[in-house]
């Protein structure tokens, strides 16, 4: 078989398939998000024969169709993010009393960091709660081996089980043989089996539980004895190891490396290493051998301390004699990111003193952090990094694109409140960024959807205030519709601005219902925003071009100024779909230096000149939208686009009316 270099996400989607999965399906969220490309890309190419893929409206529709295929005998694979979990949840739990025929696998992607999330929520957590395994590699090369054990363990037990990898072996590149072409495995003929089992009455649910608290020990000692559980000893002829080190997902790596600096440096310790690669159901057996003859075990993870409960529970139970160390003493990093630096300085504490120590890396963490900007600066190592000399480089907050349209629809809202009380209640999205100054129009975010709802509990406290939820057109269909349903109903007198930019920018421009693409390369009918709106009973629905300020300005108005349910649709591309237009120019002889555009708008292709008196344009940065030629009062501003004639987008038309 040929040698490719793979994304690690892209080497999960060839595990997949080498293993015969029939359908995979998700919703867009890194980082996760390239496996679902990788798959759709292979079948189109031909490489990955008849399997069907596709991005689903959410990560609940997702694996509802799944449960679906697999009580039909087809092996299936979910994708989503940590927090997209949560909408699963439902489904999830209640899946795993029913149970799968063919093999399920939810591959669930952490983010330290958090790097591209909310939160670090640990997906080995919800697997314990959910009563689900779950599987933790610590390189891509595992996660590849892990990901096809899921599928026959899965079917082996009539479990969904989640393949756990976290961002740096999602994204992290190696090479993996892999053949020509893949073939979905044959659909059983008698396809979906009717069965009292796959419903879900009480008296069933109850027996189901206790099946499933079967099946939760005779996995644990199958995994225990498999593969996934790694142990080392690092110990001479004639020495005894007091002192053991455990480590889940990529962490084990870090370690790895850590210890070999510090043998490489002459410092030799005799010690014990295990990952444990199989987190839930926790392998007891391997860990109590592992644990023999120990006085002291170090563990290293990320996100919570899920390893460090699972050993304290096992020394209460079993009264074995060793002593826990990790998050909760401080002597690892109790959030973020590991390092090799920071495992560094833990290992030597731990492996050279007489007790265990924690380095002050936390404390150095917070101090160095900044959160606001979204950077990691910490290095989470007490010692100096090696480049601690240079020059710290300087704070970069994100900001939306040049040429962003979210930029308009924010700056009109904003003119179209003027002065009244308000709240601005954003969502999960690039345009999240509309938090940042000089837009400042994002002041809440919860999780995807919630600003629809949100602004509804605003208003019924405060009914004077201007309730405005933004949402994407992307999120619209994943999990506004329900919020706005309830705003008709209701009656609460919220405004939603829908950003509709012709994708799912954020996760990588991925299509959804609103484009009618799909992954497997039909073009469907376009949802209409509209239509769905229209059939939800909002009755004020207006639109605009967010890069012609006075058009989405009047429109924001009308809605705003609605009483009831309102909607305004903002409709341009985002800027990575279309070919920029030439950039805009300033005329020295009028612009006056007022700072007008940059102080209202924040495009990142503006700036000022050295002596501070005149505005300037990057040629290289700027897209040509022409929305500064309406913000400038002194028409110093010139951009082709407008200059040629270029009209605002209309709504999209219904099928009436196109034909």
């Amino acid at each position: 078989m040929p040698k490719r270099l793979l994304m690690g996400n892209e080497a999960f989607a060839w595990a997949a398939l080498e293993a015969g999965v029939n359908v995979v399906a998700g919703y867009p969220g890194t980082p996760s998000s390239e496996l679902v490309e990788a798959v759709a890309r292979l079948r189109s190419q031909g490489t990955a024969q008849d399997v069907h893929v596709e991005w689903s409206t959410n990560e609940k529709a997702a694996l509802e169709l799944l449960a679906g295929a697999s009580m039909s005998g087809a092996r299936c694979l979910f994708t989503c993010k940590q927090v997209g979990l949560n909408v699963a949840s439902d489904p999830l739990l209640s899946l795993n009393y029913v149970g799968v025929r063919g093999g399920l696998v939810l591959f669930v992607c952490d983010d330290p960091g958090p790097i591209s999330s909310q939160t670090e929520q640990d997906t080995r957590r919800f697997a314990a709660f959910a009563k689900v395994p779950v599987l933790d590699p610590a390189t891509p090369e595992q996660g590849y081996a892990m990901m096809r054990h899921a599928f026959e363990l899965s079917e082996r037990y009539a479990t969904p089980v989640i393949v756990r990898p976290t961002t740096r072996i999602n994204h992290a590149s190696t090479y993996f043989s892999v053949p020509e072409r893949t073939q979905a495995r044959p659909l059983p003929e008698d396809g979906f089996v009717k069965d009292d089992k796959w419903i879900i009455f009480p008296r069933r649910s109850f027996q189901a539980h206790g099946e499933v608290n079967g099946r939760l020990p005779r996995i644990a000692a199958e995994e225990s004895a498999g593969a996934f559980n790694v142990r080392h000893d690092h110990v001479a002829s004639g020495e005894r190891a007091t002192r053991g080190i455990v480590c889940g997902g990529v962490s084990t790596q870090y370690v790895r490396e850590a210890l070999a600096m510090i043998e490489a440096a002459g410092e030799v310790a005799p010690y014990r290493l295990l990952q444990v690669g199989t987190p839930y159901p926790f392998p007891e057996q391997a860990v109590r051998d592992f644990a023999e003859g120990l006085d002291d075990i170090l563990v290293f993870e990320e996100l919570d301390y899920v390893l460090e409960d699972e050993l304290l529970k096992l020394a209460g139970r079993a009264h074995l004699p060793y002593v826990v160390h990790g998050k909760l003493d401080g002597s690892a990093r109790d959030r973020g990111e590991n390092t090799v630096e920071d495992c560094v300085e833990r290992l030597r504490a731990f492996l050279f003193a007489e007790k265990p120590a924690a380095a002050d890396a936390d404390a150095a963490a917070d101090a160095s952090s900044s959160a606001d900007a979204g950077t990691a600066e910490d290095s989470g190592s007490a010692a100096p990094s090696p480049d601690a000399v240079a020059p710290a480089p300087p704070v970069r907050p994100p900001t939306l694109c040049a040429g962003c349209p979210h930029r308009g629809a924010f700056y009109a809202v904003k003119r179209a409140v003027g002065k009244r009380r308000h709240v601005y209640c954003g969502d999960i999205g690039c345009y999240t960024l509309g938090n940042a100054k000089p837009l400042e129009t994002t002041e809440t975010c919860l999780c995807m959807g919630a600003g629809i709802t949100m602004a509804q509990g605003f208003g019924t406290v405060d009914p004077d205030r201007v309730c405005i939820a933004f949402v994407g057109d992307s999120t619209f269909f994943a999990s506004a519709m329900t919020g706005i349903a309830n705003a008709v109903y209701n009656q609460h007198d919220i405004c939603v601005c829908v950003l509709d930019n012709a994708t799912t920018a954020m996760t990588g421009t991925q299509p959804h219902p609103g484009t009618g693409a799909t992954l497997m390369g039909a073009q469907s009918e376009p949802i209409r925003i509209e239509a769905v709106l229209e059939a939800l009973g909002v009755r004020c629905i207006t639109h605009a071009d967010p890069q012609f300020l006075e058009q989405s300005e009047a429109a924001a108005k009308e809605a705003i100024d609605y009483p009831g349910p309102s909607a305004v649709i903002f409709r341009s591309p985002c800027m990575q779909l279309v070919r920029p237009e030439p950039a805009a120019t300033v005329d020295a002889e009028k612009c006056v230096g007022c700072r007008r555009c940059i102080t209202s708008m924040g495009c990142p292709a503006m700036s000022m000149t050295t002596d501070g008196t005149k505005m300037v344009i990057d040629a290289t940065a700027c897209t040509g939208c022409g929305l500064c030629v309406d913000v400038c009062p002194f028409d110093a501003i010139d951009a082709p686009v407008r200059s040629e004639g270029r009209v605002p987008f209309a709504p999209t038309p219904s099928p009436e009316e196109a034909r």
